[in-house]
């Protein structure tokens, strides 16, 4: 199913550029015939149906990834920002013998259990050649509920699972967000999220394949080069997380017109900070809009459109996704109430790899998804997020969300970004505490900002302490992981 998206954009498209990098520029035939060189690589390394790539953003992972899928297995993205020993562990539960990578990751990958083969080692250009003139195989007759994809989440509460995204996950959620956002085949895409991350796979290497749309890739976010592309491209849709957008605002050689050709700028993977959006409105003169998914929804469950968003929120349902408001015994809260985010439709993972307990502990019988995300939806239908629901702080009998608090934070002119969580305490039970970072040459004391939390927040909501730092420790696509902070207190 994923395959014929690649042929049919390269028998309608096959002269337009698919997808470059500073190494690579391959036209759609091209790309297809790379895919080809790829899947008969994968056919002649493994009888395993699970095969690694631990590729950054560029021409050769896309190839790389429709090649795996033509070859009739399952592909496997490998976050190359772990340590050995992770990923050694990663290698081992998705049972795989074989990797496909590049020799810039040599020495990440040299004592994995798994034959490695390096890209450039495969003759590319001579084997390319003859792809280019021989008949090209068909696509492999897949199911829709055939596994295309397992990708591991980050570990952040224990051991990796991997979520198995089917073909029909992938192939939905991508024609479901297409459809909802409007992309159309001229659009020029900017991809420099990792692929190993689903937003990045679905986005900016599946979606646009599906569109026949182009892409340039930057293989690890870099603010100026990604401020460059963004002009020297014309890129139209760009999709980032808030940090990156972030590092854009610091960034002092970045022309302000940099981003005139965008027609959606999405950001999502945590919550934009109102000075985040407000920077960019004001200094690129564009409007972030949010989206909202799971590695486990393929991922995108809610976004904003042009014609169709609402300042704070995460959007509306995209198309064929149903959202509900529940609370904590699953039942529907009133429109305006707080609850946790359950979602449904054909994007909803097949289940957790080889964890069948997680997966019925996760998925309700009738197919419900109980994400763990606070939230509440409005009359017309648009969702905002209130937080994690084990973020939540209870704090003296009162329900406190640390998104409300950090926001506050974040109107001081010298704050760059605010992270709160909870700490336990003999007498109220929790308390917040607030972890914060200066904007550059800015000086922060304590007292003022907790003046600041005092004139906009009851009393119980203001942090016990509030701890003034220069770094936060972050997930490879660069979450905040409050997880740590935690361990701090």
């Amino acid at each position: 199913m994923l395959v014929e998206l690649l042929l049919d954009s390269a028998r309608r498209r096959g002269s337009v550029l698919a997808v470059s990098d500073q190494l690579a520029t391959l036209n759609y035939r091209r790309l297809r015939a790379f895919a080809r060189v790829m899947r008969d690589v994968v056919l002649g390394a493994t009888q395993r149906k699970n095969v690694g790539l631990m590729l950054p953003a560029s021409s050769v992972f896309t190839g790389s990834f429709f090649g795996t899928l033509w070859a009739d297995k399952i592909a496997v993205p490998l976050n190359f920002l772990l340590s050995p020993a992770e990923l050694a562990r990663i290698v081992t539960l998705a049972e795989l013998d074989v990797i496909i990578t590049i020799r810039h990751f040599a020495d990440l990958v040299k004592d994995l259990p798994a034959r490695v083969i390096y890209v450039e080692d495969l003759n590319i250009k001579r084997r390319l050649l003859w792809a280019m003139i021989k008949p090209a195989p068909r696509a492999p007759q897949t199911a829709p509920d055939d596994t295309a994809v397992i990708l591991f989440t980050s570990g952040t509460a224990g051991e990796p699972k991997g979520v198995e995204l089917t073909q029909n996950n992938l192939l939905s959620n991508c024609r479901d967000c297409i459809a909802t956002a409007e992309m159309q085949p001229d659009h020029h895409f900017l991809n420099c999220l990792p692929p190993f991350h689903v937003f990045g796979l679905l986005a900016n290497v599946i979606a646009p394949v599906a569109l026949g749309a182009s892409v340039y890739c930057i293989p690890r976010f870099q603010p100026a080069a990604v401020a460059r592309a963004l002009k020297d491209h014309q890129i139209s849709i760009f999709l980032a997380i808030p940090s990156m957008y972030r590092a854009l605002l610091r960034l002092k050689s970045a022309g302000d017109d940099c981003m005139r050709s965008v027609y959606l700028a999405v950001s999502g993977g945590e919550p934009l900070p109102p000075a985040v959006f407000e920077g960019i409105r004001d200094r690129f003169g564009v409007e972030l809009l949010q989206g909202y998914g799971l590695t486990e929804t393929s991922p995108v469950c809610t976004l904003e459109i042009p014609s169709a968003h609402k300042r704070g929120s995460i959007g509306r349902a995209v198309r064929n996704v149903a959202v509900r408001i529940v609370d904590p015994e699953g039942n529907d809260v009133p429109t305006g109430e707080d609850g946790e985010i359950w979602v449904k439709g054909p994007n909803v993972m097949k289940g957790y790899y080889h964890r069948p307990e997680e997966t019925r502990n996760a998925i309700t019988e009738d197919g419900w998804f109980r994400t763990g995300d606070g939230a509440n939806i409005d009359a017309e239908g648009f969702v905002t997020i209130t937080g994690r629901v084990k973020d939540m702080m209870i704090v003296g009998g009162e329900n406190v969300y640390p998104l409300e608090i950090e926001a506050v934070l974040e109107k001081h002119p010298g704050v760059a970004e605010a992270v709160v969580v909870g700490a336990p305490d003999e007498s109220r039970g929790e308390v917040p505490i607030a972890f914060v970072v200066p904007m550059e040459g800015a000086e922060l004391s304590e007292v003022e900002l907790r003046t600041l939390a005092r004139e906009h927040l009851a009393g119980y909501k203001v942090p016990r302490q509030i701890r003034i730092t220069t770094d936060l420790p972050r997930s490879p696509i660069g979450k905040v992981l409050k997880r740590k902070l935690r361990e701090t207190l």
